[in-house]
């Protein structure tokens, strides 16, 4: 079926879900038609693993009754389905407790864009078949084994989807576009037994045109998971840490988390009294872009039918505003910043879409060379965050450093400060990787604590 034949149907769909609900009592409602597709392809050993394909269309459906609300779901799309749906949904938001702030935009709020012509986040090549996905995982697994000293490839993937979806709501919003994406990863492991280390590399992107080739994804796997060989604990003390801009992301997320108006209309975000006050060193910007040209998490419009911009959440290290969607903007206040997502199950919520922030002048190299002696963390587990203090502990493995040199590899280490103050020390590189959701370099932060041997 083609695109313009799935958007059709897909609207219909999402505006018929809007009419039942009205029929049912509904005050307000809005709905959600998605159609994907997708194809996932693992090898091992130069040979097939796992295939598997999936194909289907889903439906969710929100009804607002006198500051109630409730969400509803389907898998089938039957008119009676529909019907059904609606009944449940209304049933379910008359039980629900009031909140005042719940309700969908004016009339006036709405983007007057209703499709992402321009953002190209659909391929426009044919989908790849499962046969050329194979052979993308194959010669990503056979460059990682072509490394000296790789024992084996855990896994070698290779993967697609494809996804349209429609918004249709009661106050006269109706708009969708499709999306793709395109994955290639491998996980590489050297040494044996209690010696065993593994590292991995992924890409994905929206055009398979702009993703590297499978023998770099490949050579990089084994290239990270060689230089993790002989790993031990580092030692324990208060050091400073380098987050690789494989990881430093993270970071960049528990500041984005704290400027939720979610987090900070409950009272529970460490930032919820900082609001024009410093929380990055001076000079730095932290940017949101949700057009940017065939970026992940690109989109025209959010969940409510608003229409996104860019806005800069930090200005010169200074925060200037929260994310918001409408129902967390009336608590506090203010105007929705046009940043709610959903799924099929779940009423809209704050997110951020393509994030950017300010790059440095210098090369990891060079900060090596600065921070003398302490850590470089490359990898991350678990996590202990306290949303309310920014305190911080996380499980970590990287490298050490000593005399501005990497030593040797290490695991097994725990290492914990306080978001508050380790944001405001941050020094960042020029490293930062584009196509990436959080596009952050390496991000250097001082006198952290170390737990090792």
């Amino acid at each position: 079926m083609s695109g313009d034949a799935v958007k059709t149907d897909l609207k219909k769909l999402a505006e018929a879900l809007v009419e039942a609900a009205r029929r049912a009592g509904a005050d307000q409602a809005d709905a959600l038609a998605m159609q994907g597709r997708s194809i996932s392809i693992d090898v091992r050993g130069g040979a097939l693993e796992q295939a598997e394909r999936a194909e289907g269309t889903e439906i969710g459906l929100r009804v607002l009754i006198g500051g109630r609300q409730a969400c509803v779901s389907a898998s089938d799309y039957s008119e009676a389905t529909v019907a059904e749906l609606a009944e449940r949904g209304v049933a379910m938001a008359r039980e629900a407790p009031v909140d005042d702030t719940l309700g969908l935009a004016e009339p006036h709020q709405l983007a007057e864009k209703r499709d992402a012509g321009g953002l190209q986040l659909l391929d426009d090549q044919p989908d790849p078949t499962p046969e050329s996905l194979q052979e993308i995982a194959l010669r990503a697994e056979a460059a990682a084994m072509a490394a000296r000293g790789i024992s084996q490839v855990e896994a070698a993937s290779a993967a697609f989807s494809n996804r349209h979806m429609w918004l249709a709501a009661s106050n006269g919003f109706s708009g969708g576009y499709g999306r793709s994406t395109h994955v290639i990863s491998t996980v590489a492991i050297t040494g044996e037994g209690l010696g065993m280390e593994r590292d991995y590399a992924a890409e994905s992107r929206s055009w398979a045109g702009n993703l590297p080739e499978p023998e770099e994804i490949g050579a990089l796997a084994a290239e990270r998971t060689l230089a993790r060989a002989g790993s031990r604990k580092p030692p324990t003390g208060a050091f400073p840490i380098l987050y690789d801009r494989r990881v430093a992301s993270s970071l960049i997320s528990h500041l984005l988390a704290a400027v939720n108006g979610g987090a900070v209309a409950r009272g529970a975000s460490w930032l919820r009294k900082e609001m024009g006050e410093a929380v990055l060193p001076a000079g730095m910007n932290l940017v949101e872009d949700p057009l940017r040209i065939r970026y992940p998490s690109s989109r025209p419009f959010d969940a409510e039918g608003l229409a996104t911009r860019r806005r800069e959440i930090v200005s010169g290290g200074i925060l200037q505003g929260w994310t918001l969607d409408l129902a967390t903007g009336r608590k506090l206040g203010m105007d929705s910043t046009a940043s709610a997502a959903r799924g099929l199950t779940s009423a809209p919520s704050p997110v951020n879409s393509n994030v950017i922030l300010t790059p440095g002048t210098q090369t990891q190299e060079q900060m090596i060379a600065d921070m003398g002696r302490g850590l470089i963390v490359t990898s991350m587990l678990g996590a202990s965050i306290n949303g309310t203090t920014g305190d911080y502990s996380r499980g970590a493995a990287g490298f050490w450093v000593e005399n501005g040199q990497i030593a040797y590899p290490v695991n097994e280490c725990t290492i914990a400060g306080n978001l508050r103050e380790m944001l405001m020390t941050l020094v960042a590189g020029n490293d930062a990787l584009p196509w990436r959701g959080i596009e952050a370099p390496s991000l250097l932060v001082e006198g952290m604590t170390v737990a090792g041997a």
